[in-house]
């Protein structure tokens, strides 16, 4: 999701096509996020560590894969995909002096008891093994740094809050929030959202950060063309949010609203494998971002929503 709207800011924004795309393809319709694309060739994520000794001439690396589900039991995999294969494709760009840009997430603060602060990440509890592999992954580009081993030329991981936005569609599970509210409100009638189930907690107020896809993907860029235009940012771990938690019920509000519907929400009790993993409030600290010289607005929640419906999933082509 996050991979294929940086592609389609690097095309339409920075207007670049020299892109190799690399994806492990799992959903049948998973290919759609390449079709508005232009890019130079597509590699299955198998194929690229063996073919990367072949280019002679790479900008930088951007690197979103990963499990990215937070209900994911099989700890191998994690390992391996979210910890073996980044470190091998960091340890790539640090002999070959590329760029190298990845995606960690929000999941690495846990249940939020120790704060959302990228300043420092040591104390962090992640609650399940998705936040853990990429709070492990974080933990070693850190230790990198401090042993002076070797290290891209221009580096930046992104701790993603709750993204939303178009070509989330194959994320079936793990997609937002708004986009289940616009599939399951026009079939039902009603979203259903979780009840409070936490004391001081009421039902759909569990908050989040909410940031839309686009503005992701143009702070992922920011770093990239800083670090193409020899004006890299500080190599750091960075927050991407708001700085503002809202309420799943706002989304879901925001969302039925777009749609021009009279609002209606059903609460239901929380399934057992969320019970104990679940976060009850995250908001991104923005400081270190800013101080970064990141200073563009972003979408509020009713502006990313409305542009999200209306422009993409009210449309017989939702793909971006």
């Amino acid at each position: 999701m996050i991979g294929s709207m940086i592609a389609w800011h690097l095309n339409t924004k920075l207007g670049l096509d020299d892109l190799v795309i690399v994806d492990h393809i799992t959903h049948t319709e998973q290919w759609q996020n390449l079709v508005h694309r232009k890019y130079v060739s597509y590699l299955d994520k198998d194929e690229l560590l063996d073919l990367l000794e072949n280019y002679v001439d790479i900008t930088a690396v951007i690197h979103m894969g990963a499990i990215s589900a937070t209900t994911e039991t099989d700890f191998n995999k994690l390992v391996a995909d979210n910890i073996h294969y980044s470190q091998d494709l960091w340890t790539w760009c640090a002999e070959h002096s590329v760029p190298f840009f990845y995606a960690s997430s929000a999941a690495t603060y846990g249940d939020g008891s120790a704060g959302y602060d990228d300043a420092s990440i040591d104390h962090l509890r992640p609650l399940n093994g998705y936040g853990y592999s990429k709070h492990c992954f974080d933990q070693w580009v850190l230790k990198q740094v401090a042993e002076n081993r070797p290290i891209p030329p221009a580096w930046a991981g992104f701790k993603f809050f709750n993204v939303y936005g178009p070509n989330e569609y194959h994320k079936e599970r793990m997609a937002s929030v708004a986009f289940h509210t616009f599939n399951q409100f026009s079939t039902t009638g009603t979203m259903k959202l979780f009840k409070g189930t936490k004391e001081g907690v009421a039902d759909g107020m569990q908050m989040r950060d909410f940031v839309y896809v686009k503005d992701a993907a143009e702070i992922v860029c920011h770093f990239f063309a800083s670090a193409l235009n020899n004006k890299p940012a500080p190599n750091a771990i960075y927050n991407v949010g708001t700085g503002q938690a809202r309420s799943f019920k706002d989304l879901a509000t925001a969302v039925m609203t777009s749609m021009d519907k009279a609002p209606h929400i059903t609460y239901i009790d929380m399934p057992e494998d969320l019970r104990g993993k679940y976060q009850y409030f995250t908001e991104a600290n923005m400081s270190k971002l800013r101080a970064a010289g990141y200073n563009k607005a972003f979408y509020s929640l009713e502006e990313g929503v409305k542009d999200y419906v209306q422009n993409y999933l009210m449309k017989n082509d939702p793909y971006c």
